[in-house]
Parts: C-alpha cells; structure tokens; sequence
C-alpha cells in the first residue's frame, strides 16, 4: 500500500468516526426556548420591564406624557413616589424637568371609587415656586393615565383642597386630565 493509499484510508476512517450522522435529507430542528442574544440583539435597546407606567413631566412649561417600563403595575403611591422622584437621566438628557417636588407637596394618595384622592399637607413658606399649576397638572396627568382612575381630588386635611387648573380658576372639584388640556403635548 502506498503512502497515498494509507493517508485515503486513515482520512476515510477518521471521517467516519467524527459523529455526525448523515441524512438521506434536510430534517427539521426544534428550536430551543428563547430569546437568545444574538449579534444583532445582545445591545439591543429594548426598554427593560413589562408594564407601562405613565409620569408626567414638563418641557418648556409644557406637561408631557413619558412611558417608562417596569416589572410590576405600580400600586397609586408607588406611582406618585416615581413622579416626585423626577426625570431620570435619560430623560433629563431629553429635556424633560419637574415642578416637583417643591410646587407641591404630597403626602400620600388612595383611590375611592374610580377616582384617586390625594392628600397636600400645608405649604411652608420656603416652597417659593410659582409653577402649581404645573405641579397639580403633573399629578392629575399622571394619575388619570391609570386605567381605574377617571379623576384626581386634593385634599388637605382630609377636606378638599382647592387647586388651580391650566386656566387658573381653583377647583374643589375632581380634576381630569381636560383640566390640563391646554398645557399638555406629546412626548
């Protein structure tokens, strides 16, 4: 046998042996649970988080919706912690800012009925901002985008609170979202 001969029959031998089988055709794969990183999505900028939760912010004096992603429905105070809280930077970085906290103070909220009460303790005399209304219109923009709430009342000791609307009329009235019309944009 020559050399030539052997190598054939050692290459043959080893390729029989590497173990994959060969087919008559083509056979269909299962694919394996997902999602799995790929090139195209392992950077992906996907928004993190599974329910929408609507805050509203100011730009230019203007109140404007921002759908921010997070793993559970927010319980009311939960939601109105994440507004006092602020933009965050990504959204700052947008242009987006808050009359709050400082335009209004908030101590709690709970819902009766379909409509979210909200209780403002007293302001102090260094609050010394001049945007409530677009601290009010925050809360009530931001609280009426939640499905079970149709509108927001103020309360200030458990009595209402008269708050002013994007006109400046005060209103010991339940406020909705139209309350604000004229000072609300898209995001």
């Amino acid at each position: 046998m020559t050399a030539r001969a052997a190598a054939a029959v050692l290459l043959a031998l080893l390729l029989a042996g590497c173990g994959v089988p060969t087919d008559d055709g083509p056979r269909a794969v299962e694919v394996p649970p997902g999602p799995f990183p790929t090139p195209g999505t392992a950077t992906s900028t996907a928004p993190a988080g599974q329910v929408d939760e609507v805050l509203c912010f100011l730009r230019d004096d203007r109140l404007v919706p921002v759908v921010r992603r997070i793993d559970t429905p927010p319980t009311l105070d939960r939601q109105l912690q994440h507004l006092l809280a602020g933009p965050n930077q990504a959204e700052r970085d947008s242009g987006l800012t808050t009359a709050l906290p400082g335009g209004v103070t908030v101590v709690g909220a709970r819902l009766a009925g379909a409509r979210a009460e909200v209780e403002v303790p007293e302001a102090g005399d260094e609050i010394g901002r001049s945007d409530e209304i677009l601290a009010f219109g925050q809360i009530v923009c931001t609280l009426t985008a939640r499905a079970e709430v149709d509108a927001v009342s103020f309360l200030r000791d458990g009595q209402p609170l008269g708050v002013p609307r994007a006109d400046g009329s005060l209103s010991l009235a339940p406020l909705t979202a139209a309350d604000y019309a004229e000072l609300t944009r898209p995001g």
